[in-house]
């Protein structure tokens, strides 16, 4: 156990590596109109939470943030239920990669960053939730928003070992129609489905649209538009989303299923018709589904004996 844990220290932190290439961030960087909520014993998650969402324009309160995110008998909060409140609120929290370079590219972006940290040790911890708002790599300080300072300036090496002690767990939470600077594709996408599961549909359609403009084909992205407008009642904004799918990915069954029954819900059979019979052609796992929205199209037409527009 002994060799384990000296080994364990000496690790490398990545300050040693950053710091070698501070040309990267030459200038130091603050966000000092990121709003303070001093964070009383236990309450750091609350305020830190309470810091990121004002920050978005969100007018929350520890006190009105700590019921749905302190758990008295762990006298903290959970990552899940941080992420999960933010969500509440109409706000994306995006985790980041579990390392500095990635911290720094949000912050320089005007993101702060939510982070956890093990003020204690490993086999005795003493969690902690803060907000970075600024760094400055030649002189090698970070400044928090963190307990009772406001401006908690310390070496970027200090916090990391902190930072290490809580995996490297950050998160930025941002509006809808912002993408985080260091947004990849199918995390950030991960990111925005629940919005859809608590029926934020007016956030989780600027979300897609926000993804979209920096990832213009994504196939999840647009069906999540398309989705997100289909519930909203928005047929028409629901039908392009999904004709733009198609038309970028021609074999996916899902927009061309959805799409058939955008088409339907508008009264448009034949078209409607035409699209269904070719996601069924198309099989694969959706088969059954693509096949039960032909027949409800083949059933209606059929009775109806009205095929509509073209």
């Amino acid at each position: 156990m002994g060799l384990l844990l000296t080994a364990g220290c000496a690790a490398p932190l990545q300050t040693d590596r950053l710091l070698q290439t501070a040309r990267a961030f030459p200038q130091p960087v603050e966000l000092s109109e990121v709003p303070f909520f001093p964070q009383e014993a236990y309450q750091c998650g609350p305020a830190a939470l309470a810091s990121a969402l004002n920050w978005t324009g969100v007018p929350a309160t520890p006190e009105a943030l700590a019921p749905q995110v302190y758990l008295p008998e762990r006298k903290g909060s959970l990552q899940l239920e941080l992420l999960a409140a933010a969500r509440r609120h109409g706000r994306i929290p995006y985790v980041l990669r579990p390392q500095l370079e990635s911290l720094f590219a949000e912050v320089a972006s005007g993101n702060p960053v939510l982070v956890l940290q093990n003020l204690g040790l490993s086999w005795i911890p003493k969690w902690h939730y803060a907000v970075v708002v600024g760094f400055d790599l030649p002189r090698n300080q970070i400044v928090l928003r963190s307990g009772l300072k406001q401006r908690h300036v310390i070496p970027i090496h200090v916090f990391e070992r902190t930072w290490r002690r809580g995996n490297y767990w950050a998160t930025v939470v941002m509006p809808p129609d912002r993408l985080p600077h260091t947004a990849e594709e199918l995390p950030y996408l991960q990111s925005v489905v629940p919005l859809e599961r608590l029926k934020r549909w007016r956030e989780a359609a600027a979300a897609y649209n926000a993804a979209l403009k920096r990832w213009p084909k994504s196939l999840p992205a647009q069906l999540g538009r398309g989705n997100s407008l289909y519930a909203l009642g928005d047929l028409h904004g629901a039908e392009q989303a999904f004709r733009q799918a198609v038309r970028d990915h021609p074999d996916s069954v899902p927009a061309l299923n959805n799409l058939a029954q955008t088409l339907a819900d508008q009264g448009r059979w034949r078209q409607a018709e035409r699209v269904a019979l070719r996601a069924v052609e198309l099989g694969g796992p959706l088969l059954d589904a693509s096949r039960e929205t032909l027949d409800q199209i083949l059933q209606h037409t059929s009775t109806n004996n009205l095929l509509g527009p073209d």
